[in-house]
């Protein structure tokens, strides 16, 4: 917030911020309970009498939940039995990224984020424990309950599948015959890749409970013919990146390491790369965004890697990436904002 506030508005805005977690919860149960829904269906405003007999919950029930959420902007009282969702309030109802986010910290996040401070101490993500016995969050991704994976999955493809049409025709000008997709996780991009063109070969590197995965997925699509994988820790300097690809790809991937590792993977890619290999980094960079929004939501992700999903690891700015590349013995030929 940049414009100067008044003490007493500094005041409010502060407990917002300490009520935050409930309002949240508050959110949530209005959306499990169906009562958002209900009142998206009523734009011109509904009875809380009304939301009380098709929801089946309590008139008390009903009063709590939208006078806390009122205060937070998500709904506002016509008079003393109306309620009518407010712009923010349609946006948590029905605003797909918006939902995304929601899940993901709900079902991902929220029993971990306690553990941040203890996570900042050590480096560690010690939230994770809340999901699993784990040292990072991606090796139990395949173990995680189901509603839960559902939203990390939703989360992690949301961030990149809109800019998948844009990378294909980026990546296809050069007219690969073979990628590497690093960090393959359940295949979407490969899977993408065969889509767009017919005669293309894919080698997903990933850990090998991803890459069980994103073969039971390539699989099911009929690409083993055209799919192969390759089992890798990257964090292990000792496992290298086998040579051979005209084009080596990662999405959303790097932010996942700390700046030291990323440096150590993109050395490893580095060797194993020729003249001729073209390198893609497809990444949500926090000062490159063109809504205020997206970089609030990047900074947030963060809070995430630290305490959920290794530790150390953070969303990063266009300038930081580039000097990791640089010092990675690479360097960047051309950007393509997307």
């Amino acid at each position: 917030m940049d414009k100067e506030i008044s003490a007493l508005q500094a005041k409010y805005e502060a407990q917002k911020i300490a009520f935050a977690p409930l309002i949240f919860q508050a959110v949530m149960a209005l959306k499990k309970l169906g009562v958002l829904s209900l009142m998206g269906q009523h734009y011109e405003g509904i009875s809380i009498a009304e939301i009380v007999r098709q929801t089946g919950i309590s008139r008390y029930g009903a009063s709590v939940l939208l006078e806390a959420v009122a205060g937070a902007g998500v709904v506002k009282y016509l008079d003393e039995h109306t309620v009518q969702l407010t712009k923010t309030g349609y946006m948590l109802h029905a605003d797909r990224m918006t939902e995304v986010n929601l899940n993901f910290v709900n079902d991902v996040c929220y029993e971990g984020a306690k553990s941040l401070t203890g996570s900042i101490q050590s480096g560690k993500p010690v939230g994770l424990k809340k999901l699993g016995d784990w040292s990072t969050v991606y090796e139990g991704l395949s173990q995680l309950p189901d509603d839960v994976k559902e939203s990390w999955f939703a989360f992690d493809h949301f961030y990149s599948d809109n800019a998948f049409p844009i990378a294909l025709e980026i990546v296809f000008r050069e007219k690969p015959a073979t990628i590497f997709d690093i960090g393959g996780n359940t295949g979407k991009w490969s899977f993408a890749c065969c889509d767009y063109n017919q005669d293309v070969h894919l080698t997903i590197l990933d850990l090998p409970g991803q890459l069980a995965l994103a073969k039971q997925n390539a699989d099911a699509r009929g690409l083993l013919p055209r799919i192969d994988f390759y089992p890798i820790d990257l964090l292990d300097e000792q496992q290298h990146i086998p040579a051979g690809a005209d084009a080596i790809w990662m999405s959303q991937f790097l932010d996942c390491f700390s700046e030291q590792e990323i440096r150590a993977i993109l050395t490893n890619v580095a060797r194993a790369s020729t003249p001729n290999t073209s390198i893609y980094i497809l990444e949500p960079f926090i000062d490159n965004q063109s809504f205020e929004a997206a970089s609030f939501c990047l900074t947030g992700t963060s809070l995430y890697f630290t305490c959920i999903a290794n530790g150390n690891s953070k969303m990063y700015t266009l300038q930081t990436m580039t000097r990791l590349v640089q010092e990675s013995g690479l360097q960047v030929v051309k950007f393509f904002p997307i």
